[in-house]
This record gives C-alpha cells, sequence and structure tokens, in this order.
C-alpha cells in the first residue's frame, strides 16, 4: 500500500483535477497508515465532485474514529454522508456503533431502528447487523423472545453470507449466556465457530510455536536500561485477548496522569513494515535504529496527547503486543508493561464465545486450538518475565474484582503514581470506548465473569486437556 499510495501521488501530482484519483490516494494513504494525508486526499476528492460522496464521508469518519479518537468529528462526517445520500445504511450502522462507543445508548439503538427502516437497496444486507446490535442494547428477558427466534431464521438462512450468519448465532450465544441457558449458548457459539472459521485455513500449532520461539531467540537479551525520556511514556496493557485489557485501560484512564491511547495498531504497523521479515530482520538493528523506531512511534501517537498536557503515560492497550514487548523494550528501554491475566478456563471461554476474526485469530474457533494458544502465549511471557522483572506488572483480573481497591493500589504504585479514588469510579466515564467489551466497561465491578467457566464446565474438556499438554496449571 505505500507503494501504491507513491504512485498515486505522483499521477494526481500531474493530473490534480481528477477527483477518483484522490479517492484511491486517500484509501491507500489511511491502509498505509498515515491517517493525516489520507483525510487531506479525500478532502480534495470531495472539492473536485468524486462520484459517491457518502463512501468518501464514510470512510473520513472511520479514520476519525478508530485512528484519530476525534469523535465529534466522526460523527459530523457521518452525518455528512447521511445527508449525501438518506437513509445510507453503512453510515446508520456506524453511526449506531460510534454511539455505543461513546457509551449513548438511545442514539445507538435510533440509529439501528434507521437503518431497519430504510428503503435504501443496501439496507437488506446490513439488517442482521442491527439486529444483533439491538439484542445487546436491549436483552431478551425470556428464551422464546420473538427477536431470538428472528436470528434463529438470520443463521440458517442460506441466502445470507457466512460471515453474518455467524454474527447472528454469537448474538444468541450471549443472549442464552445472559438468561441462564448455557448448554444453548454453548452450542450457538460452536455452531457460530464452525460458520466463522469453517472457510479459513486450519490453525497450525507449530507455526506459532516456531514464531513464538523466534521472537524468544532474537530477543533473548534485555538493552541496557536508560535515562527515562521526556515528555509522556507509553504504557502498554497487554496479554491474551479477553483478559481484562479493556477494563483496566477504563480503569486507569480516570486517573488524571493517564491518557488513554485505546487498542493502536502503530507498534504492529511499524514492526510489519520497517522490520520485515519480523522478527529476524531486529537481530542485525543497532540501539540507533531502535531509537528512530521509537521516535516515530512518538509522533504517530503525539495528537493523542494534544487534549492531555498533564500526562505522564499514554496507554497502548493491544493484548496481542505481548508477542512484541522484546521489541518494545528494544525500543523504550524504561517502558512499563502491564500484563493482564485471568483464569485460563475463562480466559478461554471467554474468547470461544467472542466474534473474532478468523483470518487474526485463527485460534479461537476450536476450544482445543484455543488452549495450544494459551499455552503458547504463557511460555513468551514466562520468557519475557525472566528478562524484565522489574517491568512487566501481571494484574490479575480476578484478583481485582474480588479486592479491587488494593489490587489496583499494587498497579499505581508500579506505575510511581499517587492513589486516586476515581479509578474505582470507571462506569461512570463517558469517555468513549473502543472495544467489543465496550458496554461490559460501563458498569460497575462485579464478579459475574468470574468462574463463569464452571457453568460450562461439561463442554469444556478440549480446553481443560489442551491447556495441560501446554503444562498450564488450573486451580
Amino acid at each position: 500500500m505505500p507503494e501504491a499510495a507513491d504512485v498515486l501521488q505522483r499521477l494526481v501530482d500531474d493530473a490534480p483535477h481528477l477527483a477518483d484519483a484522490w479517492y484511491n490516494l486517500g484509501y491507500a494513504r489511511r491502509r498505509s497508515g498515515d491517517y493525516d494525508a489520507a483525510l487531506a486526499a479525500y478532502d480534495r476528492a470531495l472539492g473536485l465532485g468524486a462520484a459517491a460522496p457518502e463512501q468518501i464521508h464514510l470512510n473520513r469518519a472511520a479514520i476519525l474514529s478508530e485512528h484519530l479518537q476525534q469523535y465529534r468529528q466522526a460523527e459530523d462526517a457521518l452525518h455528512s454522508a447521511l445527508r449525501a445520500r438518506p437513509g445510507y445504511p453503512a453510515a446508520l450502522l456506524n453511526l449506531g456503533n460510534l454511539h455505543e462507543e461513546r457509551g449513548q445508548r438511545a442514539p445507538a439503538v435510533a440509529a439501528y431502528r434507521a437503518l431497519l427502516a430504510s428503503t435504501d437497496p443496501e439496507a437488506a444486507a446490513l439488517a442482521i447487523d442491527a439486529h444483533t446490535r439491538l439484542l445487546h442494547l436491549e436483552p431478551p428477558e425470556r428464551l422464546d423472545d420473538p427477536r431470538i427466534a428472528q436470528l434463529r431464521r438470520y443463521a440458517t438462512s442460506p441466502a445470507i453470507e457466512q460471515d453474518r450468519r455467524a454474527s447472528a448465532l454469537y448474538a444468541l450465544a450471549h443472549a442464552c449466556d445472559r438468561l441462564g441457558g448455557f448448554d444453548a449458548a454453548f452450542a450457538f457459539a460452536a455452531d457460530a465457530n464452525r460458520c466463522a472459521h469453517g472457510r479459513q485455513p486450519r490453525y497450525l500449532p507449530e507455526r506459532t510455536q516456531a514464531r513464538f520461539a523466534d521472537i524468544a531467540r532474537v530477543f533473548a537479551r534485555p538493552r541496557p536500561a536508560g535515562a527515562a525520556p521526556g515528555g509522556v511514556a507509553p504504557l502498554f496493557v497487554c496479554g491474551m485477548f479477553r483478559s481484562g485489557s479493556s477494563l483496566i485501560e477504563q480503569v486507569l484512564a480516570q486517573h488524571p496522569r493517564i491518557r488513554a491511547g485505546g487498542e493502536l495498531d502503530v507498534l504492529p504497523r511499524l514492526a510489519a513494515r520497517r522490520l520485515a521479515p519480523f522478527p529476524a530482520a531486529a537481530a542485525a538493528w543497532s540501539e540507533a535504529e531502535f531509537d528512530a523506531l521509537a521516535d516515530d512511534y512518538r509522533r504517530r501517537t503525539a495528537a493523542l496527547l494534544a487534549e492531555t498536557p498533564q500526562a505522564r503515560y499514554l496507554t497502548d492497550k493491544r493484548p496481542d503486543n505481548f508477542a512484541l514487548i522484546g521489541l518494545i523494550k528494544r525500543m523504550f528501554p524504561d517502558a512499563r508493561i502491564v500484563h493482564t491475566c485471568r483464569h485460563p478456563l475463562d480466559n478461554g471461554l471467554s474468547i470461544f464465545m467472542q466474534h473474532l476474526d478468523p483470518r487474526q485469530f485463527g485460534y479461537a474457533g476450536a476450544l482445543s486450538d484455543i488452549g495450544h494458544y494459551y499455552g503458547a502465549y504463557r511460555r513468551l511471557m514466562a520468557h519475557w518475565t525472566r528478562i524484565y522483572p522489574d517491568s512487566i506488572h501481571h494484574f490479575d483480573y480476578d484478583a481485582f474484582v474480588a479486592a479491587p481497591e488494593p489490587t489496583l493500589r499494587a498497579l499505581l504504585a508500579f506505575l510511581e503514581l499517587p492513589w486516586d479514588p476515581a479509578c474505582l469510579e470507571f462506569h461512570r466515564s463517558s469517555a468513549p470506548v473502543r472495544t467489543g467489551s465496550y458496554w461490559q466497561v460501563r458498569q460497575p465491578l462485579h464478579r459475574a465473569a468470574s468462574g463463569r467457566w464452571r457453568m460450562y464446565r461439561a463442554h469444556l474438556l478440549p480446553l481443560v486437556q489442551a491447556l495441560g499438554a501446554a503444562g498450564v496449571e488450573i486451580d
């Protein structure tokens, strides 16, 4: 994509009147992670009267919300899309998602209902997404709710594409789980995973083992710690997906010295672009090259700090950064790492019941694969802990929900920050949350998800066996 962007840039330099070329340049810049340049290109396309302006406004909204955290401007862009094309289903769906991320339940419901009422020809294709979100926002009170029957019809319709059928099945699993229908919930989740992962390549345990072993070998020794740089320090929150990272970032975000960055793609993108093939290319890098990469990271995240000049830390809460801790510590010798963890059976069950992209999470579709991946992750985390024992804080989700204040005090002490009781009022925050857990982290702290695996004990034998084979102890 960076090469494509360069070609398109030469084209518009030679022929600046080509509106569609500016549109394509915006797309290429966005895919390359050059978000300000993408917005500028999209603006030129709009000014030149490019075709389908509603799609351009939609793309601008995605950049503004997903990458720049400019949520008000993103909402304005979506309304511009709807003015350009009234009832535009994709804009209504994204508007509902945006309201959910901002904790605005009623406007989200209104957006999804407007999509369902839209007469736009594309509305039928997105109706299932609106139905699944409404089922989550307005949970049914009984298993014979007609909306559950509606989703069952979606889930079994051959006319609906595979991924959306999977969405309906995951929504059914969550609805049944909330209502105590655990056997039905597990059955729906199993069907959802077969639907979502059925056309993807199988998870290959040996590939995960080889990749993590290569990472551990390249990053086998620490870089000597240097003097702490001035300014805001990156604070990396990582671990397995569904291990409580969204919750702890929301908690930390209430501290006046911490700015929440959310799930940033900056570090993986830099590694993929500058260190390909990763990790082998990193073995030959000098300290000066890692310092230059760190400067690039800081430039790309600087805009997130514009409104919080008093911040000491900027959180980067991308769970799979656990595989990049060696790179992080080469770039930022004094970086702090918060490793979120929870009971392995709860963690595995939550992954199994979550609609994760099978192209990125190939292990998520089968309990045995989840158990294998979990074991590989634990071995890599043990490697990092041996090398950086003073830089990694293991934050136990189950301990936190059982005893919030002492667990949080220990974390703030690790960060060398004073206690602030506002951190335990995280559920009152109106700050946007970009994660599949955005309604869970807006609830007061509760213990319902801790020990949930016991409700599914009869179904979890493949996970238990795989964890045992990987050497993971289960209490």
